[in-house]
Parts: structure tokens; C-alpha cells; sequence
């Protein structure tokens, strides 16, 4: 098999700040495949957005929360690369996640275990499951969250989550080292995107108070996510291993 462009597999990439990675990646010449949840027509419309950009793309469905869909994925994911002529792909980012606002004394199991299913144990055995189909020389890029190096209540089980998957991070650049495939943290700030119902972006409440504590005095755009993705997916950031990289324009400091 003849590989060209590199491949990046991006999970919640149909929307939001999952849109803005690829959008970016893609303008790097990075091929994609992305998937979505259950936005059929928002995947279709950016599958069909960088194809006209000559970028090879392919959306695949996939719960980040259901384990018991991973192999079929995985087989996807396979057959997609066989249709590009490609023996591996090169980027993955855990992205795909939800955000659950309820004080601690509040969380129920059920929300719990919600986060639990998607943010840390659909990452870690997703990920299991795709790096076998990975190139040597490879990136992982999880996406993490400001709110693990500062509170703000009423996000304390879904920061620890993302607290679980920054230890993880760790240990996946520790153990597939041998392979020489680089395992990188990327934690935004709050940003105007739809995630938690959009609030940041649409209740000017809350993106008043996120700019007052943000050094460069305003929420974060999905571009400036986009775009630190991008760079640290390209060819001059190999060196950067096992990191906690915050993209927040100083929230909290």
C-alpha cells in the first residue's frame, strides 16, 4: 500500500471544537476520519465541505460510551484505510465528550457513570483498540480540561474524569515509547461552543465572568482550539511527549 497525506481520526468531529480540529488539520493537507454520534447530516455536510477541499474524508458513527461497538469500529476504520490505500493513519484525538453541571453533593450515579463511559473509559479502550492500526511514529492527542488546574463548582466529577485521563495520558506515552508514537494532553479553557448547552457562547452572564478572569479578557472561539491541535499535530512538534498543554488565554491564573 502507497500511503500520501496523513490520516487523522478525530471522535466528535462533526461539531464544536471536534469541526474546528479538522477544519484546520484538513487546510494542512491531514486526510480525515471523523465521527459523530448521531448528527448524521452535520457529518455528511463536513465530509462533504473538505472533500470539496480535496481532502479524503469518512464519517463513521460511533458512542464513544458503547465499548461493545469498538471492534466493529475498529473494522471501519480498517476497511476505510484499505479503501485510501493506506497501510496505517497517524493522528488520533479523543475528543468526543459531554459536560454534566451538577454540584457534588447533587451527582447521581447515573451521571457518574455517564462520564465515566465516555470521557474515561471510552477513551482508554477506544484508544486500545486503535492503536494497532496507528503508524509508528504516530500522535495521540486527548482532550482534557482547564477545570482540572482550577474549580469552578459544579464541575467536579467531570473534571475528575479528565483529571483520570491526564494520569492516563502519561502512561500511554510510557508504554507505547517502543513504538515511538507521542501521547500529549490538551486542555481548553471555556470556550463559545455548544458544549454544555452552549452557555458559555450564548448566556452573556457567564462569557462576562469567563472573560473578567481570563488574561487576555475574553472567552475562548473554537479556532483557537482548532488551531493548537493543528500545531500540535505537525511536523516540527515531535518533541513534545507526556504533556498537560492548557489553551485557555490564562483563565484563572
Amino acid at each position: 500500500m502507497a500511503d500520501t497525506a496523513p490520516i487523522a481520526l478525530v471522535t466528535g468531529g462533526d461539531r464544536g471544537l471536534g469541526l474546528s480540529m479538522i477544519r484546520h488539520l484538513a487546510r494542512q493537507g491531514v486526510d480525515i476520519i471523523l465521527t459523530y454520534r448521531s448528527n448524521l447530516e452535520g457529518a455528511q455536510a463536513v465530509a462533504a465541505e473538505l472533500t470539496q477541499q480535496g481532502r479524503r474524508v469518512r464519517a463513521l458513527q460511533l458512542d464513544v460510551a458503547d465499548t461493545a461497538g469498538f471492534d466493529t469500529f475498529a473494522g471501519q476504520v480498517a476497511e476505510t484505510l484499505a479503501q485510501w490505500q493506506a497501510s496505517h493513519f497517524n493522528f488520533l484525538v479523543n475528543n468526543a465528550g459531554i459536560g454534566i453541571h451538577a454540584p457534588l453533593m447533587e451527582t447521581t450515579e447515573a451521571q457518574f457513570d455517564t462520564l465515566v463511559n465516555i470521557h474515561l473509559k471510552g477513551a482508554f479502550f477506544l484508544t486500545q483498540k486503535l492503536v494497532p492500526l496507528m503508524a509508528d511514529g504516530g500522535r495521540i492527542l486527548n482532550i482534557s480540561t482547564g477545570l482540572t488546574r482550577f474549580c469552578l463548582p459544579g464541575y467536579g466529577a467531570y473534571a475528575a474524569m479528565k483529571g483520570a485521563v491526564e494520569v492516563l495520558t502519561r502512561y500511554q506515552a510510557t508504554e507505547l515509547a517502543a513504538r515511538k508514537i507521542t501521547v500529549n494532553t490538551l486542555a481548553p479553557g471555556a470556550i463559545e461552543t455548544d458544549f454544555g448547552g452552549g452557555a458559555v457562547r450564548d448566556n452573556s452572564d457567564i462569557n462576562g465572568y469567563v472573560a473578567s478572569v481570563t488574561a487576555l479578557g475574553r472567552a475562548g472561539r473554537p479556532d483557537d482550539i482548532g488551531s493548537v491541535v493543528a500545531a500540535l499535530l505537525g511536523p516540527d512538534t515531535g518533541w513534545i511527549n507526556a504533556q498537560r498543554i492548557e489553551a485557555s488565554g490564562g483563565m484563572k491564573l
